[in-house]
């Protein structure tokens, strides 16, 4: 029995003859020659965002998705029938996978290509599939090469890489007007100033902001409003909003999924719509192609315990500080320690080393049962074989580039975006996230991402003049959504953390002692801390609730 056509995103067609038939014949034929044409091999002839699943006239079937998996596909093989969709809870599955759930709270996600259905799978990023005889091969169409460009001025790299921002926002505007999120920062500030720059008028632009010290980030959007004269629109997201918002977005998603940021993002979406617009461009990506989260500073330091002499780590530093209970005591000495200790965890699992779930235990976490239907290593072993797609030839913060395109795009942040934009209505635009501005941040040298410990110094550099310089210089805060402390203080919000978490533990999954413990002594002592993991768990038990019959 043929599969039944799926054709999703805004592929572009880089072979001349097949853009031409996508023109002439629609998008749906132009992936059929692709096929035929170049089998496998075809997705590396296309750009844009995309999923795809089709067969062919000789019965074999080729499923493909977007180096970022923006767009999103699951399938189903029952027999020698072969099942796609974009979401994994359209395909008539009802077991769930334990290890799943935990693969879910261990990330706050569940990566691909697992799913939170036993017998459905989510193609990986970058990824094609051929289905052929009964039998499924999958295999990575894409894998990033980083070949480091030599000899280009700064000034030619920086006018290449304005001219392609520039390129990119241009196509995401052809699909119809948009307003942009802005976030203060500077990818969000340079989509909505390059938007106003293209069109001559103001952009319209969407913030929200939260009413609690050290988490509202408002004045940096402000900023950027007034130097680029855009039309701005604030909402200041409260507990109530939480208490209304948090089961409709977990509903939503067609498996778990725990990004805090989901719901406000829902609410900045929502007031887009309210004002009539169906397109929102977003400014993701730009840290993870140019080198901009925190985490590559510290793991550069890290990095340069690897270049001690040997005999020096092993015969001296290792030893010395291997008995922790003396050097404790003494301030610098310890932070020397746990540099040693933490340097000496390979890559990737050294930026787990402060993973909460693991820190407090499984056995005191989840009940005994949970534990025995799970392999608590799998998550490292996804991490390591992400790690291992790398070219061994790499540079450390190319990398965690890698790495990070995997775990906070295309599994994290892009999902976050895109479902709760897609419950409000809207259709997104990642403009960072053009096909040419990832093959040019592929050969800009390392240095220009990091330059020192300074993040994403090309960035920056590159639109200095173009940028206000308090954005430039504004420190990555990292705070996030306030949702610990609200959940201690808001009665409504706790009855709803507390009963979902009580829910998870009714389930046979968490431990109703853990449970009592985590809401009552934990939280109220560090809600900032501890807040995030009574969210990932309430988001967990509004999912499974919404699926009940």
């Amino acid at each position: 029995m043929s599969i039944t056509p799926l054709c999703l995103g805004h592929p572009r067609f880089n072979d001349g003859v097949l853009a031409a038939v996508a023109a002439r014949d629609g998008v749906l034929a132009a992936w059929r020659q692709a096929f035929q044409k170049y089998g496998t091999a075809a997705p590396a002839h296309v750009g844009g965002d995309f999923a795809v699943a089709l067969e062919l006239d000789d019965g074999r079937s080729f499923l493909a998705i977007d180096r970022f998996a923006i767009q999103t596909l699951c399938y189903r093989v029952t027999g020698n029938q072969l099942r796609c969709a974009a979401r994994a809870d359209a395909l008539g599955a009802t077991e769930l996978d334990p290890q799943a759930i935990f693969d879910y709270l261990y990330f706050h996600v569940i990566p691909s290509p697992r799913t939170i259905f036993k017998d459905v799978i989510r193609l990986p990023p970058g990824h094609c599939a051929r289905f052929e005889n009964g039998k499924l091969s999958v295999a990575p169409w894409w894998q990033p090469r980083f070949e480091e460009g030599r000899g280009e001025s700064f000034a030619a790299l920086r006018d290449e890489f304005r001219q392609i921002v520039k390129d990119a926002v241009t196509d995401r505007l052809a699909a119809g007007p948009a307003g942009c999120y802005l976030s203060g920062g500077t990818d969000s500030s340079t989509i909505a100033g390059m938007v106003t720059q293209i069109t001559g008028k103001p952009a319209d632009t969407y913030s929200i902001g939260f009413d609690v010290a050290g988490y509202d980030e408002m004045e940096y959007a402000r900023i950027a409003v007034k130097h680029f004269g855009t039309r701005h629109h604030e909402y200041y997201v409260t507990p109530d909003d939480l208490v209304a918002g948090m089961p409709a977005v977990a509903a939503s998603y067609d498996q778990p999924f725990g990004n805090s940021s989901a719901v406000p993002a829902f609410y900045c979406a929502r007031m887009a719509q309210q004002d009539g617009y169906a397109h929102l461009l977003a400014g993701d990506g730009g840290d993870e192609l140019f080198g901009g989260n925190t985490r590559y500073a510290k793991q550069r330091v890290f990095g340069v315990y690897d270049h001690i002499p040997r005999f020096l780590r092993q015969g001296l530093l290792e030893p010395a500080f291997a008995d922790s209970s003396f050097f404790d005591r003494v301030p610098l000495l310890k932070k020397g320690a746990s540099y040693v200790r933490q340097a000496r965890v390979p890559m990737p699992d050294r930026m787990q080393t402060y993973n909460l779930l693991m820190r407090m235990g499984l056995d005191q976490v989840f009940t005994a049962d949970f534990r025995g239907k799970i392999d608590a290593d799998n998550p490292a072993h996804h991490q390591r074989a992400t790690w291992d797609t790398c070219p061994a030839s790499a540079s450390l913060v190319n990398k965690m580039l890698v790495y990070d395109w995997r775990y906070t795009l295309a599994e994290n942040d892009l999902p976050k975006v895109v479902g709760s934009a897609r419950l409000a209505g809207i259709e997104i635009g990642f403009p960072l996230l053009d096909d040419r501005l990832l093959d040019f941040s592929l050969r800009l040298p390392t240095s220009y991402k990091l330059k020192g410990l300074k993040l994403r110094w090309f960035f920056k550099e590159a639109l200095r003049g173009f940028l206000p310089d308090a954005i430039l210089v504004k420190k990555k805060h990292g705070f996030g959504l306030p949702f610990g402390p609200w959940a201690v203080n808001h009665l409504p919000l706790n009855k709803l953390a507390t009963e979902s978490l009580h829910g998870l533990a009714d389930r046979g999954i968490v431990r109703h002692e853990f449970i009592d413990t985590l809401l009552k002594e934990h939280l109220p002592a560090h809600p900032g801390f501890y807040g995030e993991l009574v969210w990932i768990m309430t988001m967990l038990e509004q999912w499974l609730r919404s699926r009940q019959s």
